[in-house]
């Protein structure tokens, strides 16, 4: 290692590798310290229940991982990574056994949500589907790290998206378009009264017609893997098993970036209340199932999807999350996001046996049990679900900060992901990758575009670095 680094990567997120990778390109000398033994941070794989059990501990779909930007600039196929894709990317089925989904092909996915509502869908979606790519890049860019590529159609854009999805649900009469979009917005835990929530729902929709919400094959690990072995071919070194606990436990180097929360790196570089004032969000109980054969979904467009969302109405999705996030208590019926990875990829379990992730949202910090309450929404769409479990491996909030200290409270989108902070994060300012020293820098999912496997946060922190470090 050289007496001085250009750049010091603490954490070795999606994010983190993502800024690394970057950097690295343009010729500086990066070295990434990660706390735990493996990379990874919120895309690893690991066996929690049996033997020959491959689960997701955190994210295991991703539609924004494939649609990235940044992923999609980098060689990351070279080194391992393979998108696998199920029939349908996601479903949302109802207890009468009829489903709503999200298909590759537009016309699909509007033909189920009825004749009444089948227009509007496609009025909605297809005049920004035909400038995804460039609506992609100009929206997971902002603030602005670069000058809009399409400003007309990102303004436009925003003046669809930047209401609550509950305006933009108007254009709706029946319950399945509403309860499936319903369920987009709920993926970042927001209420859907929220500013800008319309604009989540938007881009998960054209995010599956774009290229599909898929796994990676063998694992989301397979995510990390690739940006590793990629950062190695390109000189970075990466130490595992290196908790920092201050700047001074760190080498030299003239930048220094982190994929931590918040008051993390407060902590670590003496910031003091700098941060006092970001919220985090509500977190999640998650369920790992390893199980003796398919889920017994009643709707047959769930048995192709590789993700399902479980929430009767529009009305029991928003009160799972008002519960939540208002009440502050766990909900009777939650809403659950839930993935069938084995659906798409075999290799993730032994010959006929499957493995599934379910998970729903619980108040920050909660520590309660939501399997009951889970495994019977489930039933209520899988009849004989508890049938074909032969293992699982629970996670609260605890746990899941355990795994990843950034999830503080179980809070998986790395802060709350509502009013202006899902705007504005994890600071009012539009330069959320700085911090009060000028060489200190923050990439992790708590600046912007926010949540999600897609390493655009360290990417757009990375420039915010590659600028100071091109004028000193």
């Amino acid at each position: 290692m050289p007496s001085m680094l250009d750049v010091v990567v603490v954490g070795a997120g999606p994010n983190g590798l993502t800024a690394a990778v970057e950097l690295a390109r343009r010729g500086f000398s990066v070295a990434v310290f990660e706390a735990r033994p493996t990379v990874g941070g919120g895309a690893r794989t690991a066996e929690l229940t049996l033997p020959g059990f491959r689960h997701d501990p955190c994210s295991a779909a991703h539609p924004l991982g494939v649609n990235s930007p940044a992923f999609r600039a980098l060689p990351l196929e070279r080194y391992g990574l393979e998108w696998l894709h199920a029939d349908l990317p996601m479903a949302h089925p109802f207890p009468d056994g009829s489903a709503a989904v999200l298909a590759r092909s537009v016309a699909e996915s509007a033909a189920s949500f009825g004749p009444r509502d089948a227009g509007a869908y496609r009025r909605l979606v297809e005049p920004f589907l035909a400038k995804w790519d460039t609506l992609a890049r100009d929206f997971m860019s902002l603030p602005l790290t670069a000058l809009p590529r399409d400003p007309v159609t990102l303004a436009r854009f925003g003046l669809t998206g930047l209401p609550p999805s509950t305006w933009l649900m108007r254009r709706f009469h029946d319950e399945k378009a509403k309860a499936l979009f319903s369920g987009l917005v709920a993926h970042v835990i927001a209420p859907l009264t929220g500013i800008a929530t319309g604009a989540i729902g938007l881009v998960f929709a054209l995010a599956a017609h774009a290229r599909g919400w898929p796994v990676a094959r063998g694992g989301s690990q397979a995510i990390s893997d690739a940006l590793a072995a990629y950062l190695g071919d390109l000189g970075a070194a990466v130490h595992t098993d290196y908790e920092v606990k201050r700047l001074d436990d760190l080498p030299p180097a003239r930048a220094y970036v982190f994929d931590t929360s918040p008051a993390a790196l407060a902590r670590i570089a003496g910031f003091g209340g700098y941060y006092e004032r970001f919220r985090h969000g509500p977190g999640v109980f998650k369920i790992d199932y390893a199980l003796d054969g398919p889920v017994p979904w009643t709707a047959p467009e769930a048995r192709r999807a590789g993700t399902v969302q479980i929430g009767a109405s529009q009305a029991e999705i928003g009160t799972a999350l008002h519960d939540v996030a208002r009440a502050g208590r766990a909900p009777e019926r939650p809403f659950l996001i839930t993935v069938q990875p084995s659906v798409a990829d075999p290799t993730r379990a032994p010959e006929g046996k499957h493995v599934f992730w379910a998970y729903g949202h619980v108040p920050n910090g909660w520590d309660g049990d939501l399997t009951d309450a889970m495994e019977r929404q489930l039933e209520r769409y899988a009849p004989g679900f508890r049938d074909r479990v032969l293992a699982r491996a629970t996670a609260g909030p605890a746990e899941l900060a355990a795994h990843n200290a950034n999830y503080v409270g179980g809070d998986i989108a790395c802060g709350a992901a509502d009013g202006l902070q899902l705007l504005l994060r994890p600071r009012p300012t539009l330069f959320p990758y700085h911090t009060p020293h000028p060489a200190v820098f923050i990439c992790s999912s708590a600046t912007p575009p926010g949540p999600g496997v897609h390493g655009m946060s360290g990417h757009n922190a990375a420039k915010a670095v590659w600028r100071r470090l091109t004028q000193s």
